[in-house]
């Protein structure tokens, strides 16, 4: 029987991230004193599966079906799939800790109703309006969107919705997980009744590879085993993708649903797993089935012979035998390995627990598996190792972790001239400080005790030697988490971001895991000379994405783009006869230009700054001065603005003599 595992199968990266955040909130808490400890909750269940919350609710993590349930001081985790709008309104008002581990994608989604909800847009959401992900959605356009989860509730609503002038295309958006093919039908319906429709595809990428994966693995089996809970909607659809291309496709919660006779009448059987599935499970229905693999059976009289011709020899050293446990003494094991002599197995050549004795680990009758480390040729026994078979098992792991570029987990046991000892198992490996992190390390004490995921780049077993990258495995994660992010953004998209650092030509900004130059002529419709005037470091801002390039990996954002152009405003803001007051910004011989506000100046001509003749501007005017002027013309196809600062002391000495005459 051969089990084929599907890609992408289990967590995806925002469910990873939520657990991540989680645990770290666990960590904390436990680490504080009895009298400082808090209430950890979730509002719902972090993510859809019932065995991963059952393991927070042990490790002290509530959960609460709603806000009102929590009170002052308490830390609500919010699960991946988001909480609508007025839930962080009520925390606020309550005083309630978050801690935000809505998914990246999801938070997109919000971002963009809520917009299309200020500027009165028709909001459109495809998928279940049971789903956490859809009802926090539509708490983020003031409840207001349409939900549609099928064809038939597409049609209905084409039939009645009428194209309006005023209010905008509508903004089509959809529930991460649903299929593809929902939303091409829905948008056929759309098409069909001729609805003009802005569309943003927010199906997420890595559904879509979980899904395509699952249907071209069922395509090729036998057998299709869905893990996953029943409460999640993505593996639920799986499970219908499997159906449709597997004809015995099943759908299990983890190993306990499985019926593996079931399993045993297939020759190739398929696996995925949903992306709120961990990867505990997936291993353990894995392991299970092969475990129970039935196989043909050896013909009994070459057992027979093979016996009489081990017991006739004696096992070289390096050699793995195994045997029957015949004696257990305080300080070694005496092994009948069914040749002449007996195996000893010294207590130093067991890897025993703290307070440990060689009888807690060894019964007689039991079967042993060790490394001959010296084979006795005259009266004494065979020494034998279990350590030195671990560290040989431990190896051949390490060489096949490094061939499929696969992580391991290790400690860091201490702290080396250039770098660091970990432990992997039996083994330990070096990692180089330049190893150790994707930023620079100055000293290794601080990894000292910790426990991390890294990459094996380097195995001698002869020397017995391995070499480890920490920095390799934070690398790869961050690739694929700007992957992810890069597949999800579009020019034209309005994201929030967080200004990270300032250049002569503008500020760089996050945008939820890579960066984005934001250059300074983008900045503000204004002239800056330095990004500074207007921006801090770790201000958080919307900015509209004006260009793409993914193959340089470069992002050009906008600021001013996210708000009206001045020259919009003159017209309504700005008329003839209006008096303002800006500020001097340039002078020139024949006039001065004055800021009416950033991006919008107008011209003081040198004939209209004074009631008298005027050879020099410079000696009326200063750069930086504050004067008011009146509003003389307005040529908006040219973009410019006639002011007189003669014309407002004319205005005032009529104000002057009339209140000089209503005195007489």
């Amino acid at each position: 029987m051969e089990i084929i595992t599907a890609d992408h199968a289990g967590f995806c990266f925002g469910v990873r991230r939520a657990i991540e955040l989680t645990e770290e909130q666990i960590r904390l808490n436990n680490e504080r004193p009895d009298d400082k400890k808090i209430s950890l909750y979730t509002c719902g269940q972090l993510i859809h599966n019932r065995a991963v919350t059952e393991r927070l609710r042990e490790n002290g993590v509530g959960e609460i079906q709603s806000i009102d349930q929590a009170g002052p001081g308490d830390t609500i985790i919010i699960r991946s799939h988001g909480e609508p709008e007025e839930f962080y309104k009520k925390a606020e008002a309550i005083g309630v800790n978050l801690v935000d581990t809505t998914c990246v994608f999801v938070g997109r989604i919000h971002q963009l109703v809520h917009q299309a909800a200020e500027e009165g847009r028709k909001v459109i959401i495809v998928g279940s309006r049971d789903h956490q992900e859809v009802i926090a959605t539509n708490g983020w356009c003031q409840w207001k969107g349409v939900i549609i989860q099928d064809v038939e509730e597409a049609e209905k609503w084409a039939e009645n919705f009428e194209q309006g002038q005023d209010d905008g295309l509508p903004l089509i958006v959809c529930q991460t997980t649903i299929r593809r093919e929902l939303l091409d039908d829905i948008l056929r319906v759309l098409d069909r009744y001729e609805i003009r429709y802005e569309l943003k595809n927010t199906i997420c990428n890595a559904t879509r590879e979980r899904q395509d994966a699952c249907a071209r693995l069922a395509a090729e089996v036998d057998m299709m085993v869905v893990i996953g809970d029943p409460n999640s909607s993505n593996s639920k659809k799986l499970y219908e993708i499997a159906k449709k291309y597997c004809k015995h496709a099943v759908f299990v919660r983890d190993i306990s649903d499985l019926e593996l006779k079931e399993v045993h009448k297939y020759n190739r059987i398929g696996i995925t797993a949903g992306a709120s599935t961990p990867a505990w499970i997936i291993k353990e229905v894995i392991s299970s089935m092969s475990q129970n693999v039935i196989t043909d059976e050896k013909n009994p009289m070459f057992d027979y012979m093979d016996q009489i011709e081990d017991s006739l020899r004696l096992p070289k050293p390096g050699e793995i035998v195994e045997g029957e446990v015949i004696d257990v003494l305080d300080n070694e094991v005496i092994i009948n390995m069914g040749c002449k002599k007996d195996g000893i197995l010294r207590k130093d050549e067991v890897t025993l627990e703290e307070g440990q004795k060689l009888s807690d680990v060894f019964k007689v009758g039991d079967t042993v598996e060790a490394k001959v480390m010296k084979s006795d040729e005259g009266d004494g026994g065979i020494s034998l190792s279990k350590k030195k078979l671990e560290m040989n098992e431990n190896y051949k792991e390490l060489k096949e972790f490094m061939e499929n570029k696969e992580s391991i987990n290790v400690e860091f046991i201490r702290a080396v001239n250039g770098g660091v000892i970990a432990q992997y198992k039996q083994v330990t490996g070096f990692i180089p400080m330049s190893q150790l992190s994707d930023r620079y390390v100055e000293k290794a004490d601080e990894f000292i005790g910790q426990r991390a995921d890294v990459k094996v780049i380097r195995v001698d077993d002869r020397r017995n030697r391995a070499v480890f990258s920490r920095k390799a495995v934070l690398v790869e994660e961050k690739r694929k988490q700007v992957e992810e992010i890069w597949a999800n953004l579009n020019v034209g998209d309005i994201v929030e971001g967080k200004v990270m650092r300032f250049t002569d030509y503008g500020a760089f900004v996050d945008i939820g895991g890579v960066d984005g130059l934001l250059h300074i002529s983008e900045i503000s419709w204004g002239k800056l000379k330095h990004p500074q005037e207007v921006l801090s470091i770790g201000d958080i801002i919307n900015v509209k994405i004006l260009a793409l390039n993914e193959e340089k990996g470069k992002i050009s954002l906008g600021l001013k783009q996210t708000q009206p152009e001045p020259w919009s405003l003159v017209g309504t803001k700005y008329v003839v006869g209006q008096v303002i007051e800006g500020k001097v910004v340039q002078i020139k011989e024949y006039g001065a230009f004055v800021e009416l506000e950033a991006g919008l100046d107008g011209l003081v001509h040198i004939s209209e700054i004074a009631n008298k003749r005027v050879d020099s501007v410079s000696d009326e005017l200063q750069v930086g001065q504050v004067i008011k002027a009146k509003i003389m013309d307005i040529d908006t196809d040219r973009h410019r603005i006639s002011l007189s600062i003669k014309a407002t002391l004319s205005d005032d000495e009529d104000d002057a003599e009339e209140e000089t005459a209503e005195e007489n």
